[in-house]
């Protein structure tokens, strides 16, 4: 019993620091707080992908329910992924800014990690942001117009997927942001292998459910390439954070993680577009 309280109180803690969603009062003291305890609480950081796609998917579903016409599909991606930025509070967000600011704003690695610690935003978080946004609607909608179902299982799971790529940054790359002032340092020290098979427990459960229940409720024949396009192009994503992070900071930071989480994202939703547009005339 002591585990499960202990996994259910690291997977609060995890609800606590990366959502708006609240973890108060009486609760918040039952569940505590130590550095060791957030770093535990990375292993659910695919399940909070799981809270917050459930909640977007299930506003996204009611609004394409209700709307009528051929623009739902739009109006539901743009009001979907607002509700996905408060819900998150612009967490992920913040770090592509701060991650465009500093590395297009200098070639230097310390310069570019100063620029990451200011608090402002510069021109190219800017229109790093609202080109991500802007994407992302985009994606959506084209998902959307295929089908309600489409739409809602690729946000389940481009939220999960994108959720899980962080833990192997952190995994393969020193942390290389303020000891003292980031708030995911004590995430960054390390990431425990027990810790990294919990993650993929949760990405790889809440991706079969997914599927099978997309499956249940609208079967079809694109589901292998659309699915496997989604998860190739996060993959890819990842792969060219890691690079560029490691050749351009020589490490990560807490920005860094967030920045993987977006374009990660944008990526599942593109490879799984471009899945479904492979086999359209199929």
């Amino acid at each position: 019993m002591s585990q499960l309280l202990r996994f259910i109180r690291h997977f609060l803690l995890a609800v606590q620091f990366f959502t708006r969603i609240p973890v108060t009062g009486s609760l918040a003291q039952w569940v505590g707080y130590s550095p060791a305890m957030l770093r535990a609480s990375a292993a659910h950081f695919p399940a909070i992908g799981v809270v917050v796609g459930v909640l977007v998917a299930l506003l996204t579903a009611a609004l394409l329910h209700a709307l009528p016409g051929v623009f739902a599909p739009l109006v539901a991606a743009v009001l979907g992924t607002a509700w996905s930025v408060w819900i998150t509070g612009a967490f992920h967000e913040d770090g592509l800014a701060d991650v465009a600011d500093g590395l297009g704003g200098s070639y230097d690695r310390e310069r570019a990690l100063t620029i990451m610690k200011d608090s402002r935003v510069g021109a190219f978080g800017a229109i790093a942001v609202v080109l991500a946004l802007v994407a992302k609607v985009a994606l959506l909608a084209v998902i959307g117009s295929v089908g309600a179902v489409w739409m809602c299982a690729a946000i389940l799971g481009a939220h999960v997927v994108s959720r899980t790529w962080p833990l192997l940054l952190i995994r393969l790359l020193p942390h290389v942001g303020d000891a003292d002032g980031s708030k995911s340092k004590p995430l960054a020290d390390q990431i425990t292998l027990p810790s990294l098979v919990v993650a993929l427990i949760w990405c790889v459960g809440a991706l079969a459910l997914t599927v099978l229940l997309q499956s249940t409720l609208q079967p079809d024949a694109r589901m292998a390439l659309a699915w496997g396009g989604g998860l190739l192009g996060s993959a890819l994503a990842f792969w060219r954070a890691h690079a560029l992070f490691a050749r351009r900071l020589q490490g990560f930071t807490g920005d860094c993680l967030g920045t993987t989480q977006q374009v990660c994202e944008l990526a599942f939703y593109l490879g799984l577009a471009m899945g479904l547009g492979a086999t359209a005339g199929g």
